[in-house]
């Protein structure tokens, strides 16, 4: 696994400024997962992951547990009074409105704020995975993206041109050039 980029680190340090107080946050797949080591301790953030975990903490680097993992299959830990559930549980969780703030990555943004993260029109994608529920049932959504995709293009755009993931715009954008 390839090491996190500067820039990387940067848009997860801000996205975790966000996430203060008592609440239960997931963080998706990729820069998300990046959030979990810059969260101060003075909060009161308990992590979700949608596989079934409550209170996912790093991963112990002598004590990894190949079984225990998060949604997007890197090895996570687990804290004081943390619990275990059924994904099914989990994604009640979500749906059900008991989720603070979900952190995703995402492809492109459109002008209204709305995301296309999980497939690349002639890639070969497992599924959307977790981000529509999470649009759908999170208080509050953050995306951590790069301003432009490898090729130089802006992942800001006027509309997606890549299926979306979700009807619910977002309410905080953060990339390695801006805050929206």
């Amino acid at each position: 696994m390839s090491q996190p980029n500067q820039s990387s680190r940067l848009i997860a340090k801000r996205a975790a400024k966000a996430l203060a107080g008592s609440r239960i946050v997931n963080l998706g797949i990729g820069i998300p997962t990046l959030v979990a080591e810059y969260i101060g301790e003075d909060t009161a953030v308990c992590l979700h992951t949608e596989n079934g975990l409550l209170g996912v903490t790093k991963a112990a680097a002598e004590e990894v547990d190949p079984n225990l993992v998060n949604a997007g299959k890197l090895p996570v830990g687990q804290g004081i009074g943390s619990s275990f559930f059924h994904s099914a549980d989990s994604f009640g969780m979500i749906r059900g409105g008991h989720v603070d703030a979900a952190v995703l990555g995402a492809l492109q943004v459109d002008q209204s704020g709305r995301i296309a993260n999980w497939a690349v029109p002639g890639q070969s994608i497992l599924g959307v995975g977790g981000a529509m529920d999470l649009l759908a049932g999170a208080k509050s959504v953050i995306v951590t993206m790069t301003h432009t995709a490898k090729n130089g293009a802006s992942k800001i755009v006027k509309a997606c041109s890549y299926p979306l993931s979700g009807r619910r715009s977002v309410d905080l954008i953060v990339t390695d050039l801006a805050v929206f």
